[in-house]
């Protein structure tokens, strides 16, 4: 009798310890490449926040329908180095499934790595060369076949912009040529859209004036303000973000130079309005979500997420922080089509990306924009909801001057 109760809890320990082992092996990783000390932490922590959260909100409700989500944070502070260090570190010892990316510059560098390794990576880099997985444009630096990213590239947003531009030179009742100018640093993310956005310009009837460079640092551009100001250019697209954004607004301001600015998707949100002041006026800038105070139903899943670093629900997010959101929440929805289809691999997240239409994550109605990822084709969104932003004496006030939907035009794919 002894003995069977001995034999019977020997197996009861080995079936827990295999059950045990099984439940471990049940998880997947997922990188995270986040700047929260580097040059564009202004937003990176923001856009970080909202990785993190929603990765630990997923874990919190059962992982991928069981699966838990293993992943690591990684401050790579913008150095290309340390970004392609940590992917390697990731892909060896991880097995990483898949990466929430940051910058263009990395992002860009690692096109082959991920590509020969099938790692899906959802950067927080919208640039246009990102968005051609076969690499059938000659303007394309190389077909990137595991790229993706939550919103328009920056180059469809910046002829958004050209767009509104364009009907508000008209609405003013300007006449002749509109002049165009591209101000930003001489680096990936402010170039990205450069050169396909001056075309734009150009096929639109602008004058594209030479481009005007200044740093990613803040400091004292007069210099390129009055550069500006004796061009006589009507509207300024800005690549830059944070405090060089800023810098830039203060130093015009100044010198009186009289432009319409139109930023980037990461040069133009409450914090930078709160800080710029009365400096402040008519700025034009595009989203890809609404804001916090927004009704939309999705932003009750948004307010859960976010109280996973902020519990008493006191902390107003930028829309930065819903972009990071709907990231992540595209790549899970990924992960469960890939689990019920093979398994969670790279490959099988990649198909899961192009399994569904008018795609929008479940319970981000309202939030996160309807996407349409095709094998041939990465531009997910082509929507540009544009906004201008005031300050009025301690108020800010943003309101939606355009939505623009841009074509999918051949020639603009991967560029």
């Amino acid at each position: 009798m002894q003995k069977k109760v001995l034999v019977t809890s020997i197996l009861s320990c080995l079936t827990v310890g295999v059950a045990s082992q099984a439940q471990a092996k049940d998880s997947v990783f997922v990188g995270h490449l986040a700047d929260m000390s580097g040059p564009t932490a202004f937003v990176g922590k923001n856009y970080a926040d909202g990785v993190r959260d929603s990765l630990a909100y997923i874990n919190k409700n059962g992982g991928i329908k069981g699966t838990a989500l293993e992943y690591e944070t990684i401050d790579y502070a913008y150095k290309v180095p340390q970004a392609i260090a940590s992917y390697k570190k990731w892909h060896s010892r991880k097995k990483m499934v898949a990466m929430q990316g940051w910058g263009t510059a990395d992002t860009e560098a690692l096109i082959s790595f991920v590509a020969k390794d099938k790692t899906p990576v959802f950067s927080a880099s919208y640039s246009g060369h990102l968005t051609d997985p076969q690499g059938k444009n000659p303007h394309t630096k190389k077909p990137a076949p595991y790229n993706f990213f939550y919103g328009a590239s920056y180059s469809d947003a910046c002829r958004g912009l050209v767009q509104w531009a364009a009907a508000d030179w008209k609405k003013k009742g300007n006449q002749g040529q509109p002049k165009f100018t591209h101000i930003g640093a001489n680096h990936p993310f402010p170039n990205a859209p450069k050169a396909a956005c001056a075309e734009y310009a150009q096929e639109l009837g602008f004058k594209v004036m030479p481009s005007v460079v200044i740093s990613m640092k803040p400091g004292d551009f007069k210099a390129q303000c009055l550069s500006l100001k004796s061009s006589g250019s009507n509207y300024g697209y800005i690549g830059n973000l944070g405090g060089s954004v800023l810098s830039l607004v203060k130093s015009c301001n100044t010198v009186g130079t009289n432009i319409q600015f139109m930023s980037n998707i990461w040069g133009g949100d409450k914090k930078i309005f709160q800080a710029g002041g009365e400096g402040i006026k008519n700025y034009v800038f595009p989203t890809m979500t609404p804001f916090w105070t927004d009704t939309s139903p999705g932003m009750a899943l948004i307010k859960e997420i976010s109280k996973m670093s902020d519990p008493k629900g006191q902390k107003e997010r930028v829309h930065h922080y819903m972009r990071g959101v709907c990231s992540t929440y595209f790549m899970k929805e990924a992960m469960e089509w890939a689990k019920e289809n093979g398994g969670i691999t790279g490959e099988n997240i990649k198909k899961g990306m192009y399994a569904r239409d008018n795609w929008v994550p479940k319970g981000l109605e309202g939030v996160c924009l309807a996407a349409n990822w095709k094998a041939d084709d990465h531009r997910g969104i082509n929507q540009v909801n544009i906004y201008q932003g005031n300050y009025n004496g301690g108020d800010i006030a943003i309101e939606k001057v355009s939505q623009v939907t841009l074509d999918r035009r051949v020639d603009w794919l991967g560029y």
